[in-house]
């Protein structure tokens, strides 16, 4: 049999700027940034170089640089079988392209699928988006290796599907940025809805029909101001916080409301700021984020702010910019937003950083355009 071509795509991880927990709700709005780390993955036709032993009849190999070792599947009524683990997102991503290839009438050849990542230390996630951008670089791949020519929006598409299956509560935000790349204002879909349309009527169908409350805008970058991202060290996990979030009994409360409500008036805010090129009006709404979060933590108890955290939001404050965590909060990093043409003042905030038990990461936003 002769060999297919290797096929290479990649996505970068992200950064919540602002809007993070409202978007979780459909109809929300939150503003991200993809940065410049990345998640490979290479798809070729297994052979003795990947450890996929050809005669024991797997389907799929699977290998990455955060495992020990490689994983083996195989192929049972539309599946992959096996205890998938730390591959969870991976396999869902490629079972979910396989449907689609099933409903096309095309099968679904042996694979290998290797995967490299520069959003970890060591084997320590930075909190950049791993497992967001793992799924949209494997769905690029596989798919384009099987022969499909898709959308970026159909991408994402795809990369929701299977990250819903997985966790339901999640918003997508992070596929959407490492799906589009640059500055982004997110809306996330009704998961709930897609699941459903999926399961009744196929991935295909999902592909086509309108999804309530999705909406993926390009934004321009913030003018005159650096993004700095800090990290503290410590892990944190989103799938967690947001899902004690949804266990407590604040939602559907006066409070829930009103986070809802303050939250949407900062992030419309922030980007018209940042369509307006007016910074100074972005520190501002960057800092009512900070505030709105530690409401948030203050009332609920989840521990977003960590004492790294807020070091580094203090930091940047007192040297007039503005921050906060991105995303979840509860460890992983932090972002501020720093005046460009102040070099020391950046240099003394990371100094301070340091001193906080805070890594400054040298990340920058990743350009726009089709990571994958």
């Amino acid at each position: 049999m002769t060999s297919r071509r290797t096929v290479v795509r990649r996505a970068p991880g992200k950064l919540y700027i602002a809007g993070e927990y409202a978007v979780v709700d459909p109809g929300n709005t939150a503003i991200l940034v993809a940065v410049d780390r990345y998640v490979t993955v290479t798809v070729s036709d297994p052979d003795d170089t990947d450890g996929t032993d050809r005669t024991d009849g797997t389907d799929v190999g699977i290998s990455s640089d955060l495992w020990p070792r490689p994983v083996h599947r195989h192929w049972q009524d539309g599946r992959l079988t096996g205890d998938d683990g730390e591959a969870a997102h991976v396999v869902t991503a490629i079972e979910t392209v396989a449907d689609l290839l099933a409903e096309r009438g095309l099968p679904v050849p042996p694979l290998s699928v290797s995967i490299t990542s520069t959003l970890h230390d060591h084997g320590r996630k930075y909190g950049l988006g791993s497992s967001g951008a793992v799924t949209v670089a494997t769905i690029a791949a596989v798919a384009s290796y099987c022969g499909l020519d898709l959308s970026p929006d159909a991408r994402f598409r795809l990369a929701l599907l299977a990250t819903a299956r997985i966790d339901p509560k999640g918003s997508g935000g992070d596929l959407a940025a490492g799906t589009w790349g640059g500055w982004i204002a997110y809306r996330a879909p009704d998961r709930a809805f897609v699941l459903d349309l999926a399961r009744t009527h196929g991935v295909e169908e999902a592909l086509r029909t309108p999804w309530p409350g999705f909406e993926v805008r390009r934004l321009p970058p913030p003018g005159g101001l650096s993004l700095e991202v800090g990290w503290t060290g410590n892990p944190a996990s989103t799938t967690s916080l947001v899902a004690g979030l949804h266990r407590r009994t604040w939602r559907g409360t006066p409070s829930h409301q009103k986070f809802v409500e303050t939250t949407a008036d900062f992030v419309d805010a922030a980007i018209g700021a940042l369509e307006a090129g007016d910074g100074d009006g972005l520190l501002h709404q960057i800092r009512r984020a900070r505030q709105e979060l530690a409401r948030l933590d203050d009332e609920v108890g989840l521990g977003i702010f960590t004492p790294e955290l807020t070091a580094l939001c203090d930091a940047a404050e007192a040297a007039g910019g503005a921050a906060k965590p991105s995303g979840a909060g509860g460890g992983d990093c932090g972002i501020a937003l720093l005046a460009a043409d102040a070099p020391h003042d950046i240099a003394h905030v990371h100094g301070r950083w340091a001193a906080a038990g805070v890594l400054p990461l040298p990340v920058r936003p990743a350009p726009e355009g089709n990571q994958a």
